[in-house]
């Protein structure tokens, strides 16, 4: 499944700037869910276990598959922030949305 990612950075970036940083986002996610094919279904996932759930739950109330997908959304973003605004991000100093190509 193809996606687009798009980077809310903060301002000043460049346009080769932020397709710069999208790209490496986006690579980021790839490497860390396995394929660009896992980035949507894995996403679409955690949204739907984060509304239930919340963003911060009670992981023993999860099964063990939804444990699985909120951990490895979790990692997988993560990392790609930390790719592109460094490991010490403030939260406040961008976000992102993916939407289906």
């Amino acid at each position: 499944m193809s996606y687009s990612v798009r980077l809310y950075t903060p301002e000043g970036a460049t346009a080769a700037q932020q397709q710069a940083a999208e790209r490496l986002f986006r690579q980021t996610l790839d490497a860390a869910l396995g394929s660009p094919e896992m980035v949507l279904p894995v996403y679409q996932a955690y949204q739907r276990l984060a509304g239930i759930y919340g963003e911060q739950p009670d992981m023993e109330l999860l099964s063990v598959d939804e444990r699985t997908v909120f951990e490895h959304w979790q990692a997988a973003e993560a990392a790609a922030m930390e790719a592109v605004f460094g490991p010490h991000r403030h939260l406040d100093e961008g976000g992102f949305s993916i939407e289906p190509a």
